[in-house]
């Protein structure tokens, strides 16, 4: 059925889908996505890999509504498809140098998060960069989950404590992965030690 990849140095994987359930009897399946390029990830002739490394090849893809159907090289039938619920699929990371500003969700674990105390205005936060006093840490980003509405930083507090901030651009306005850190804007009693 799928072909096994056996390459001892491949270890970083990013998650592209989550097989679901058959659709049809040609062994189509629905898939949860995780990425922001289904397009480019589900394209005929695109190698998607299991955690253990059995590939994938995409025969061809199409989106009905909000959810993509599958059809994978080498599954034929609904049992076929049936047998594949549940299963993770990835692709190894290729970084660019020309994307600057794109990073994998994985690159966030270990960045300190910071809040500005005096960032109420664009003019003030740029002042605060300035000014390693202006923040406070809030602590360190300890995983990733992926979130039904949106993903979710796991942050560790300095008291130990974990609480879960929304990735989302209000609460996340900015990160540097070069620095090594990220903003929080929180609303009160988001973050357990504050």
């Amino acid at each position: 059925m799928a072909e096994q990849h056996n390459d001892p140095q491949q270890r970083e994987l990013l998650r592209v889908c989550r097989i679901g359930r058959a659709q049809g009897l040609k062994g189509e399946v629905n898939v949860r996505v995780f990425t922001d390029e289904p397009e480019e990830r589900f394209a005929p002739g695109s190698v998607l890999l299991t955690a253990d490394g059995r590939e994938f090849t995409v025969a061809r893809s199409r989106k009905f509504k909000e959810r993509w159907i599958v059809l994978f090289k080498d599954v034929t039938d609904r049992n076929a498809s049936e047998a594949l619920n549940g299963t993770d699929l990835y692709v190894e990371p290729v970084y660019s140098d020309d994307d600057e500003d794109g990073f994998y969700m994985e690159d966030l674990i270990g960045l300190e998060a910071r809040i500005y105390e005096s960032a109420d205005d664009e003019t003030e936060r740029n002042a605060a960069d300035a000014d390693d006093t202006a923040y406070v840490v809030a602590g360190k980003v300890s995983d990733v989950i992926d979130g039904p509405a949106q993903d979710l930083l796991q942050i560790t507090e300095p008291s130990g404590a974990e609480s879960l901030i929304p990735f989302v651009e209000e609460i996340v306005p900015e990160v540097d992965l070069e620095e090594g850190y990220l903003v929080l804007t929180p609303p009160n009693g988001l973050l357990q030690d504050r």
